[in-house]
């Protein structure tokens, strides 16, 4: 709205400052009025808080007084509607509810989100953790488990595997010979993983069958993966500390709250694209 503000001409306010600031300004110190409206300095603070990037990048001298007629311009036109229609009060009702959520949960991770809650929890999940397994392996896929066999039988006689699966298989990783990268447990599916665990490296598998087809595998070679250090990980655990502390409060206040929900099938879950339902 700055960019393409609109200037209207009469404007009756007054200015409660001058262009540079004594000190001992507040929040609620006055700096235009509209009518009988006061503007204050903590509506033009949040509104800079809320600008996207390429406004809030513009000096401070422009932005004070972009902010401010935008703010007045907002005024005037909401000075002049008739009414507050329904729709404006349900979404102030849903602003209002989720700013202060918002304070709850900033006032929740303060008090519970400490270094020291960080680093006990960082504790819990690493501190006794043994080394992972990783493993660094190629394979082909194809349709078949016939396929799969030929494709074998000529890694057996001495062709290279990533030649063979350049040549034939129908895998993503088939252009750049088959390689997969390194991987641990967990990553890929039952019966492949499984496959891969028996393996020595520089072994070839026998054809193994998944949901996507018919794999040969090879393993080239595998490595211990110690577990990561607390700055490695903190935003992780930092998040995972946060939403325990969240999700703790939350259950402390369903318990001491009584809630209400409406019986399953009572409403129509279409009704929340009925817009009409606002203008009634």
């Amino acid at each position: 709205m700055l960019k393409h503000a609109t200037y209207f001409g009469a404007i009756a306010l007054s200015l409660a400052t001058t262009a540079a600031f004594a000190e001992g300004e507040t929040a609620s110190t006055v700096v235009a009025t509209v009518g009988d409206t006061e503007i204050t300095l903590g509506q033009m603070i949040i509104t800079r808080a809320q600008l996207p990037q390429q406004y809030a990048q513009l000096p401070d001298d422009v932005l004070f007084v972009g902010i401010l007629d935008q703010i007045i311009q907002q005024q005037l036109l909401s000075d002049g509607l008739d009414g507050v229609p329904a729709r404006v009060t349900y979404a102030i009702e849903n602003e209002k509810r989720s700013l202060m959520a918002g304070e709850a949960i900033n006032n929740i991770t303060v008090n519970a989100v400490t270094d020291e809650a960080i680093k006990a929890a960082y504790d819990a999940k690493f501190a006794d953790a043994e080394p992972t397994t990783e493993y660094n392996a190629s394979h082909l896929l194809v349709e078949t488990e016939e396929e799969a066999l030929a494709a074998k039988a000529r890694v057996d006689a001495g062709e290279e595997f990533a030649d063979v699966a350049r040549d034939v298989s129908t895998g993503p990783t088939g252009p750049n010979g088959g390689n997969l990268g390194w991987f641990s447990t967990g990553q890929m599916v039952p019966e492949f993983e499984a496959a891969v665990m028996e393996m020595s490296a520089g072994d070839v598998s026998a054809p193994v069958q998944t949901q996507f087809g018919w794999h040969v595998v090879t393993l080239l070679e595998t490595r211990n993966q110690e577990a990561p250090s607390l700055e490695d990980v903190r935003q992780e655990i930092f998040g995972e500390v946060q939403e325990a502390a969240i999700q703790a409060r939350l259950a402390e206040l369903t318990e001491a709250s009584e809630i209400t929900r409406p019986e399953e099938g009572a409403f129509d879950p279409s009704l929340l694209s009925n817009l009409d339902l606002l203008d009634e």
